[in-house]
């Protein structure tokens, strides 16, 4: 079973999710914050659809947190 955050049509701005940032790949340290913007364009990725947050990082979308 595929993770929700490898399929884009699951992650929506203003939803709070768990990101892995470029640098914190290696370490799978996640943060935690709220969706700006997605970046990828395609309905689904491996890794996780890449999002921009409210406080202006970048990383893939491991888990969604639900409120």
């Amino acid at each position: 079973m595929d993770m929700p955050g490898t399929k884009r049509s699951n992650v929506r701005p203003g939803m709070k999710v768990s990101v892995v940032q470029k640098q914190d790949q290696r370490s799978g340290d996640l943060t935690q914050g709220v969706v700006q913007s997605l970046l990828t364009k395609s309905s689904y990725h491996p890794h996780g659809i890449k999002v921009r947050l409210e406080n202006g990082m970048v990383g893939r979308v491991k888990e969604i947190i639900e409120e």
